[in-house]
């Protein structure tokens, strides 16, 4: 990597984690219904602001900040590929 930029965090896992998270909600959608599907995704979405929050409040910026935000949300998708 060139010097001087910043370093970008693997969003591999955080691409999986998702994947499995929008698998999760259509299965709790056709057992449970919108109601426990949309608190989950609510979760999961205030999971991600909270993370946002903190990191642009330490001093991130722009799309590292998202990016970092995402895999602070998703990036346990890295623990479940072999």
């Amino acid at each position: 990597m060139a010097e001087g930029r910043r370093s970008y965090p693997d969003v591999g896992g955080g691409h999986i984690g998702l994947a499995v998270t929008i698998i999760a909600l259509f299965v709790i959608a056709s057992f449970s219904g919108a109601r426990w599907t949309l608190i989950t995704a609510g979760c999961f979405a205030a999971w991600f602001i909270v993370a946002l929050t903190v990191i642009l409040i330490r001093g991130g910026s722009g799309r590292v900040a998202v990016r970092r935000a995402y895999v602070a949300t998703f990036g346990w998708g890295d623990y479940i590929t072999p």
